[in-house]
């Protein structure tokens, strides 16, 4: 576990130690998202009235014991007001259980609203998002899960941190799988605090980007959890980002590694232009 600390500390030093060119204006690939490549997000809504199709992010996980789960999200998300996004999302998980058996399904539908307080000046952006994980699908929890997060966002003139930390109210699902199968990219925790550093390379439309998080699972039986991850965000296009990434979780009931793919493609709605 101490080499696996000090190979994170390592990714961040990286990350910071970068050459660094002035930042531009922000765009898709810099404006940082749940789960696209790190569970750790910046404070800012994408534009008003702009439309961001997330192409089903995918997250492949490999415990200890040798069991594989993977899970995609295909989701969309609206700028329907100034600082404010609306956030639809359709985790899919598969799992691996005991003597081989294994199970795909739609995870439960995750509906969200972030709204950004204000834009950073001395004081770092600030943001909350109001969450709830509704019980649609064969493996989504028995009950709707709502959740709040904060969310800071602090720029300086070498790299972005931004902190996050999110409480989810309601008792741990009844069903031993329901837990286990909501999705890689969005687990259910009591709570979750966590810490990511991020670097732009403007001229290459390139963020890079490393994060440490700990969460509770809602099992209040369960240990608590520390994950290190690192990834990048490009820009292939004026309205196409990818992203890729992966980390360990260094603890919990789920310890192992895991990879991190996906893209997203930005559009406006037609009575209205992208500022």
């Amino acid at each position: 576990m101490t080499r696996l600390l000090v190979a994170a500390i390592t990714v961040a030093a990286i990350i910071v130690a970068a050459p660094v060119s002035s930042l531009s204006a922000q765009t898709d690939y810099y404006n940082t998202d749940a789960g696209r490549p790190v569970r750790i997000e910046d404070a800012y809504a994408i534009e008003r009235r702009a439309v961001e199709l997330q192409l089903a992010p995918f997250r492949l996980e490999r415990a200890r014991g040798g069991s594989y789960r993977w899970g995609i999200e295909p989701e969309f998300a609206v700028g329907l007001f100034p600082r404010t996004q609306v956030e639809i999302g359709f985790p899919i998980a598969h799992m691996e259980g005991v003597a081989g058996t294994r199970r795909t399904a739609l995870g439960g539908i995750d509906a969200s609203v972030l709204y950004n307080l204000n834009a950073e000046t001395r004081l770092p952006a600030l943001a909350i998002v109001a969450d709830v994980l509704l019980p649609v699908g064969a493996m989504a929890p028995d009950k709707a899960y709502p959740s709040l997060k904060a969310i800071a966002t602090k720029t300086l003139s070498w790299a972005r941190f931004h902190v996050n930390g999110q409480m989810t109210i309601g008792d741990a699902p009844s069903l031993p799988d329901a837990n286990s199968g909501t999705t890689a990219s969005a687990e259910l925790s009591r709570w979750l605090v966590g810490v990511a550093v991020d670097r732009t390379l403007p001229l290459r439309s390139l963020l890079l980007t490393a994060e440490i998080v700990t969460s509770k699972p809602l099992d209040a039986t369960e240990p608590q959890a520390w994950d290190v991850a690192g990834g990048t965000r490009y820009q292939l296009s004026p309205r196409l980002a990818v992203d890729g990434g992966g980390g360990y979780r260094l603890s919990g009931a789920d310890a192992g590694w895991f990879v991190t793919a996906g893209g997203a493609v930005s559009l406006g709605l037609p009575w209205s232009s992208r500022r």
